[in-house]
């Protein structure tokens, strides 16, 4: 792979990563968008960024986000129905991001997740307090089902700093990985901003997320664009296409 940590020619937007498969922009649902006027301005902020697809992934964490898929798939049709009103043209879907416990296996189990293109992605996450508990049986699971498992920010679990290898174990296990630009911009910490730099450098990452929850987030990655520190994401290409 070509260094990806060149300064120059700084990308002027998101045109060359067209596709965000990680937000929370349907409203009401978890602590993404408060409401319909959020989730517009999300969305055409977003897209005046340079991104010409939004896969928007709210929380299915049945302690604290008991969503269903029925919840997602109604509050994603209104959304359309709004943009289609509001005049803002983007290709637009809904996912989830399922937090891996006893509940998601229970989904899992009935085939009930919702997923995203052709390979039947699944976005998922799990606690940042501690080693995954069976994370690599569930990816296997995952995979027997039918679906692509692919986990949400690895460079945000500090467990992973320095341990690569661990995150390659999962990869030959058919398990991808999503960055998230928030942490390239710095919005976690010097840290994750480190790991995250260093996931890009070894060719660890396969999708891009925003993660943004409000605009407070895309406000960011916009004033990101404009300093020129966006030529990191110069060589980034998504692996696949959704």
């Amino acid at each position: 792979m070509l260094s990806l940590f060149k300064k120059e020619s700084p990308l002027s937007n998101f045109q060359s990563l067209p596709i965000d498969i990680h937000s929370h922009i349907l409203p009401g649902l978890d602590d993404g968008a408060k409401d319909m006027e959020t989730a517009l301005e999300m969305v055409r902020r977003l897209k005046a960024l340079g991104f010409r697809k939004l896969v928007t992934t709210p929380h299915i964490y049945k302690e604290y986000y008991p969503n269903t898929r029925e919840r997602i798939q109604e509050a994603e049709r209104a959304l359309k129905e709004a943009l289609e009103e509001a005049g803002i043209d983007i290709d637009f879907q809904a996912s989830a991001e399922y937090y891996l416990d006893d509940h998601f296996d229970e989904l899992l189990e009935r085939d009930e997740l919702l997923h995203f293109g052709e390979q039947k992605f699944v976005l998922v996450e799990a606690s940042f307090f501690g080693p995954p508990a069976r994370l690599e049986e569930q990816i296997f699971r995952m995979r027997t089902k039918g679906y692509r498992p692919v986990l949400a920010h690895p460079e945000r679990y500090l467990i992973w700093m320095n341990k690569r290898w661990q995150l390659q174990r999962l990869k030959d296990l058919g398990c991808l990985f999503q960055l998230n630009l928030l942490s390239l911009v710095g919005y976690y910490g010097p840290d994750i901003k480190k790991q995250a730099r260093s996931f890009v450098k070894h060719g660890l990452i396969d999708f891009i997320g925003t993660d943004s929850h409000g605009p407070e987030h895309i406000e960011m990655l916009e004033e990101w664009v404009k300093k020129g520190e966006s030529g990191v994401l110069r060589e980034v290409c998504l692996a696949f296409s959704v």
